[in-house]
């Protein structure tokens, strides 16, 4: 995995490198993405070459043109008898600010490069250099989010979660108190489910509601997301994956809310290193399931605990 962020700050990307089999599971009703059709288990492909997680909104996308160069430089990629053609689905979170530069195809490359084995950086870099959490009131009532992660041994086997947090929702804690999420006036976190609900009964609805819980510079179509990465090194076939991806997905309501929002584009990703495919039983797909769904949970709180910067 590797970081990348854009000159001067504030946006970024983030490449996990494979290749792998994968999976999809789009939760949010806002995304924005590039080639998530080859993890389709009717795709032709078994397999992909990366995950690229960037900031800059659909502008963004184009920093995969960055790792698939590197990637091609390095002779990985769908053989095509012509030359290799590597496959990094795409997805990316809106942070976008007037005059801040958007991640392309440098940051990709640079991105891939910067990749390795080592730590996850966490906090305010790569993708998460530009994302923010609770902006029901607006972005001046936001507060930074960013990357998380969190990992685990599972028998012989190793699971791992790599999140983005750049959420309209608040972040809530296992008792549901807030992490981190809008902010009022004076500073504290008002709950952003209560905000929303306030004056939003039927009688009122759609005159009174929508003005009452978006007062102030409303959020807009598209402008958050959370988004998830599940890996693991087990046999699982891309059918088992998108169970996976399906279980994981609950963490998201769990440990943001609201969440899966019209203004969110939230996507989970599951990804598996493993050589081989087995067929695996269904109890174990859902206790694997549900331990994904802790890890990305533990990866969403760590991603606005974190200190800024922390790891890079």
């Amino acid at each position: 995995m590797g970081h990348a962020e854009v000159p001067g700050g504030g946006s970024g990307c983030t490449v996990v490198l494979g290749p792998f089999r994968g999976a999809v599971e789009i939760r949010g009703m806002a995304t924005g993405t590039r080639e998530l059709d080859v993890l389709s288990p009717h795709h032709l492909v078994e397999g992909v070459d990366g995950i690229l997680l960037s900031g800059g909104s659909a502008f963004g996308l184009a920093a995969a043109d960055g790792v698939l160069a590197c990637l091609e430089d390095r002779g990985e990629g769908f053989d095509t008898g012509v030359v290799p053609v590597p496959l990094v689905p795409t997805a990316v979170i809106f942070d976008l600010e007037t005059g801040k530069p958007r991640p392309g195809p440098d940051e990709g490359r640079q991105a891939c490069l910067n990749a390795s084995t080592g730590p996850v950086g966490e906090g305010r870099v790569g993708v998460g250099a530009g994302a923010t959490v609770g902006k029901a009131r607006g972005p001046d009532s936001s507060v930074p989010g960013g990357v998380g992660s969190a990992a685990r041994a599972w028998g012989k086997n190793w699971v791992g979660a790599l999140v983005v947090v750049n959420a309209l929702g608040d972040v809530v804690s296992s008792d549901g108190s807030v992490l981190a999420g809008t902010r009022g006036d004076d500073g504290e976190f008002i709950g952003t489910d209560a905000f929303l609900l306030d004056g939003a009964a039927p009688d009122t609805f759609p005159t009174a509601g929508p003005e009452k819980a978006m007062e102030g510079e409303a959020p807009k179509a598209g402008t958050n997301t959370t988004l998830v990465v599940v890996g693991m090194d087990l046999p699982l076939s891309r059918v088992d994956l998108g169970r996976i991806a399906r279980v994981a997905s609950g963490a998201l309501p769990r440990a943001i809310s609201p969440v899966n929002t019209p203004f969110d584009g939230d996507v989970v990703f599951a990804l598996s290193s493993g050589d081989e495919v087995r067929a695996v039983p269904p109890g174990q797909i859902m206790s694997l399931g549900v331990l994904c769904r802790e890890l990305v949970e533990e990866a969403i709180r760590r991603a606005v605990r974190t200190p800024p910067g922390d790891g890079e």
